[in-house]
């Protein structure tokens, strides 16, 4: 199996710069979403949910009635890397669509 390899300080900011509303925060991205309620918070963490388990990578994240908060990290890396921000594109690309 390949090891996977964590980013340089450098990556991630690089990386960051692609994505809207994303930080680096000790050791992990992460960015926090608003939704109309509580319905449309749960209906998007379960997309969500789905494509995780299709990338076996999945995020640390949390929901109080209509927001949700995700941070992503490698664990296996012990931080971030390429595949976090594959999944933060994902992300982007789901909650976008609803």
């Amino acid at each position: 199996m390949k090891e996977i390899e964590k980013f340089t300080d450098q990556q991630i900011a690089d990386y960051l710069g692609q994505l809207d509303g994303w930080e680096y925060v000790d050791g992990a991205i992460e960015t926090t979403f608003e939704f109309k309620d509580f319905k449309e918070a749960f209906s998007v963490m379960t997309r969500i949910a789905f494509e995780c388990e299709a990338q076996n990578h999945h995020p640390d994240w949390s929901n109080v009635y209509k927001t949700l908060n995700i941070r992503l990290s490698t664990h296996d890396a012990n931080g971030v890397t390429e595949k976090d921000f594959v999944l933060a594109r994902i992300i982007e690309d789901i909650v976008e669509s609803e």
